[in-house]
């Protein structure tokens, strides 16, 4: 292991004024976001999708790294060129998402597992040769009546922290991802409950399975009130219970920490990053890893035609030149307006 790199290309990924893009749909997902604008979705549909988004002018002032789906990663721009050696001439960090979902765990109704572990090594092994810089995995952590269990938590975590040591074993920066769903209707205070507990228990694992941290990105939930909760918190109060949570629990050595957006809107993915960026100063850099709230707009826009190519690309350098802002705590609401 080549501690030295692994630290640079994490440091790389978590930069001031970037963040990055998670590309990684399956099959089924992207089938389900095709369907919204009445797309098949065939591969070349998938491919002329993420030439759109990958190509756009300027990409590398925002985007330090794409996380690929196994079929993106073996794709090319239509002049031939490979999507992972495309990015890297804009100075892009490709990345691979390598679990192979959640599914229900055993003996523990309302929890799932994320599998994927079998043959891991071999295929980081393919995936670095494909020119994979960064993986990703994801923990899906629901909150319900007696859910998350303390077993559930600690199997998601174990996984979590196998997958990381394999990683680095490869020369790869793992994306350590356990993400605590904002579905259902738990107050804020609940949410942050069951992240304290989560995040507690991957660091232990982390640590117990001699993962390096200074060469790994945590990509969390921020916490945040369910769909359905009868009382939703201020962006404020969901800024301030997200880094309180995270101070409790991620050491300095983490060099970056990448949110995921978890359903939330776009303007509200942007808006709380920045008010976080804005309690400072932090241990560590606040940056996203957002897919829905950089792709949505840019989707709906492209929709499937070529003569909208290139106002699709414009729509997601906006929301990505937006996010760029909220990772130094400059965006703010009325740029919404003047971006447009």
């Amino acid at each position: 292991m080549d501690k030295a790199e692994l630290e640079r290309v994490a440091r790389a990924m978590v930069a001031k004024d970037k963040g990055i893009l998670a590309a990684d749909e399956s099959s089924g997902t992207i089938k389900k976001r095709f369907d919204v604008i009445r797309l098949e979705s065939t591969e070349e549909h998938r491919r002329g999708y993420r030439e759109m988004l990958l190509t756009t002018p300027g990409i590398g002032q925002w985007i330090s790294g794409v996380i690929f789906y196994d079929e993106t990663l073996r794709q090319k721009t239509r002049d031939g060129v490979p999507f992972a050696q495309y990015l890297e001439r804009q100075g892009v960090l490709p990345g691979i998402k390598v679990d192979m979902g959640a599914k229900a765990l055993a003996g523990f109704p309302g929890e799932t597992i994320t599998e994927g572990l079998d043959g891991l090594r071999e295929r980081l092994t393919e995936y670095y040769q494909l020119g994979a810089r960064f993986a990703k995995w994801r923990a899906v952590i629901d909150i319900a009546d007696g859910v998350p269990s303390r077993f559930g938590i600690e199997a998601n975590a174990h996984a979590l922290a196998r997958y990381a040591a394999l990683c680095q074993e490869r020369q790869i920066v793992p994306i350590v991802e356990p993400e605590v769903l904002m579905d259902g209707g738990h107050s804020i205070g609940r949410c942050e409950e069951v992240t304290n507990a989560v995040l507690a228990e991957v660091f232990h694992q982390l640590d117990l399975h001699r993962v390096y941290l200074e060469g790994m990105v945590l990509k969390p939930n921020m916490v945040i009130p369910g769909k359905k909760a009868a009382s939703q918190a201020s962006p404020a109060e969901v800024a301030e219970a997200t880094v309180r949570t995270l101070k409790r629990h991620v050491p300095a050595a983490v060099p970056g920490i990448a949110f995921l957006s978890g359903g939330q809107s776009s303007p509200d993915a942007t808006l709380h990053l920045s008010l976080m960026n804005g309690l400072g100063p932090l241990p560590w850099n606040l940056t996203f890893s957002y897919g829905r709230a950089l792709q949505d707009t840019a989707l709906r826009t492209w929709g499937g035609k070529a003569a909208n190519f290139t106002t699709g690309q414009k729509e997601f350098a906006k929301r990505a030149r937006l996010n760029s802002l909220a990772t130094t705590g400059r965006y703010v609401a009325a740029q919404e307006a003047e971006a447009a």
